[in-house]
């Protein structure tokens, strides 16, 4: 009975785990679709700048609230914890600037080569063996990527180029934060990297024609706050509850809220090739996550 009962248990900690995640890309998609929306009217980077100054004041009242603000950090930890809030604003700038400019399902497709860029940077940064098997699935994964991109073709756009950049950069912060102590609370790392966003933001802005806000501005920008803190909340909650290998795969339901607020939102709808490399790229991201727990049974 108490083996059932630890089988129940761990799968009810699955299920958790991939609510929260499918919660946590619900939130960042529609977050990123805010900001879009309030982009038609104000100067992008005001936009993040207020965003994340709000997201900074929220993150500051929860780590007073549930005092989680750190007590000491060695020179490593920070550094390191700076390493991470620096590739964040690498990867905001290429992203956001990408983001109005370009099929708003396009931009999401292109996010879901991470699991693939994190396999292979853990095998070249870090050690973490790779087989030929997965090592073949992230080529296959990449011929997907030429798919969305189009180079050469009728629908390419330079700013397709913009978000690979920036999962070059998403890449690097996720990299970092496997070297961070577990001391160190989720929701701390989510207040740093807003502070760095918003002092970022800020500055890019100071080149911007800044506008007056009313009512409905306001409110996009408060929801995309709100939406951006849930996320971090999520994701966290995600990998505190289920196994990496079972919920990570429910990342890929952010194509799916990105194709259904771009068709319902802006009016837009993928291409034929973006669909088949869309395919292609979740297809080799999923079976990467599968040989990957293949191997961590055989090496346990």
């Amino acid at each position: 009975m108490s083996q059932q009962s630890s089988t129940l248990s761990v799968s009810a900690g699955n299920l958790r785990g991939a609510l929260y995640m499918v919660l946590t890309t619900l939130s960042f998609t529609c977050g990123d679709a805010l900001i879009r929306v309030a982009t038609e009217d104000l100067p992008l980077f005001q936009v993040v700048f207020l965003r994340g100054c709000l997201s900074c004041l929220f993150l500051a009242i929860a780590l007073q609230l549930t005092r989680q603000w750190p007590r000491n950090l060695d020179r490593t930890t920070s550094f390191r914890i700076g390493v991470r809030s620096g590739a964040e604003i690498g990867a905001m700038i290429p992203f956001f600037i990408a983001l109005i400019h370009m099929p708003f399902a396009n931009v999401s497709a292109l996010l879901q080569t991470l699991p693939l860029t994190l396999t292979l940077a853990g095998a070249v940064f870090l050690g973490e063996p790779v087989g030929w098997r997965r090592l073949v699935a992230i080529l296959v994964g990449f011929v997907g990527v030429l798919l969305i991109v189009q180079p050469g073709g009728s629908g390419f756009s330079v700013y397709s180029l913009l978000v690979l950049l920036a999962v070059v950069f998403v890449t690097l912060r996720d990299l970092s934060t496997r070297r961070i102590s577990r001391d160190v609370s989720a929701l701390f790392l989510a207040f740093v990297m807003a502070v760095f966003v918003a002092v970022a933001a800020g500055v890019v802005s100071i080149w911007e024609d800044w506008q007056p806000l009313d009512a409905r501005l306001a409110a996009l920008i408060l929801a995309a706050s709100i939406t951006i803190i849930g996320g971090y909340t999520f994701a966290a909650l995600a990998m505190r509850h289920g196994e990496i290998g079972f919920v990570t795969p429910f990342r890929y339901m952010a194509l799916v809220w990105a194709v259904g607020l771009g068709f319902f939102v802006f009016g837009e709808w993928p291409d034929m090739l973006t669909w088949i490399g869309s395919g292609i790229v979740v297809s080799t991201g999923l079976y990467t996550l599968y040989r990957e727990q293949v191997r961590r049974r055989i090496s346990g």
